[in-house]
């Protein structure tokens, strides 16, 4: 019973930790219909931040981040993306990829390629221990802040006007222009909201890894998408389930797996995934589903 429970907190945390990744790539995605493989430069122009902040009281240091994930969000969307917006869809996934790299490579040129560690906070240290259950307070602190900003996030879709203005673009970007929805605003706000959630996962992620390097942000951003895909990439209720499917998928492996086979757990995982959309292409909710972006 405890080991079944120690694999229930663990699915979540992890589940928690995809399903942030994956909104942060449904979110650009559902109305440019890009696949912003810079979004894993954000994370860690996050990292680094924190790094380099430390010393400093830990809400200044997150505040700080925040403004710099957000600041180079809006900034890449400006520089980068605005140019190629009516551009074919793999062009702009070649920008996204070309930003990544480039943005990997100054970091690598600036910080080196060594790891950058920093300590978050002691909290991230620490753990509650029930019985033969072990539950780091970390855990808690990923699933609640996921929480907040899953439910932060879905007030502000359904109950605010710049909310319904991003849900109607991504509906119909053509008829909502038509309508007077102004296309740059929207845009900017939902890189904006892509940069608080990159700002949170680094956070996350940086409590529990302690070190941060100039590919900090890739393995997010790549389990973000298949999370992503396996939900439904036009849903951002659809990012969230495929999140915690995801997750729980990969702890239930970890936990029946043999130790001779426990080295393929990916493996298998990208399997299970691959063979869900032979069988359901659009994913666990298709685009007709739920709400989008």
């Amino acid at each position: 019973m405890s080991s079944l429970v120690q694999a229930l907190v663990n699915a979540l945390n992890l589940g928690g930790l995809y399903a942030l990744y994956a909104l942060g790539v449904a979110m650009i995605f559902g109305i440019l219909r890009l696949v912003n493989f810079a979004h894993s430069s954000l994370i860690m122009a996050g990292g680094y931040t924190m790094v380099f902040t430390d010393g400093l009281p830990l809400v200044l240091r997150l505040v700080i981040t925040v403004a710099v994930c957000v600041g180079l969000s809006v900034l890449l969307e400006l520089v980068a993306f605005r140019g190629v917006r009516s551009a074919a869809p793999e062009t702009m996934l070649v920008t996204s990829f070309a930003v990544s790299m480039v943005l990997a490579s100054l970091a690598e040129s600036l910080f080196g390629q060594l790891p950058k560690s920093t300590d978050v906070d002691p909290i991230f240290r620490e753990s509650w221990t029930f019985g033969s259950v072990y539950l780091p307070k970390i855990n808690v602190v990923t699933i609640a802040v996921v929480v907040l900003l899953i439910g932060g996030l879905g007030l502000f879709l359904t109950r605010t006007p710049a909310g319904l203005r991003m849900r109607a673009a991504a509906e119909d970007f053509a008829t909502a222009r038509l309508m007077g929805v102004r296309a740059d605003r929207v845009i900017s706000l939902a890189f904006a909201i892509s940069g608080v959630l990159a700002a949170a996962a680094a956070v996350l992620l940086l409590g529990a890894n302690g070190s941060v390097t100039p590919t900090f942000g890739f393995n997010a951003v790549l389990f973000g998408l298949i999370a992503a895909v396996v939900g439904g990439l036009s849903s951002l209720p659809g990012a969230v389930l495929g999140g915690f499917v995801l997750g729980a998928t990969s702890q239930l492996l970890q936990e029946l797996l043999p130790v001779g086979l426990a080295p393929f757990r990916d493996a298998l995982l990208f399997a299970a995934v691959f063979g869900l959309l032979v069988v359901r292409p659009q994913g666990l909710i298709s685009s007709r589903q739920g709400v989008r972006v």
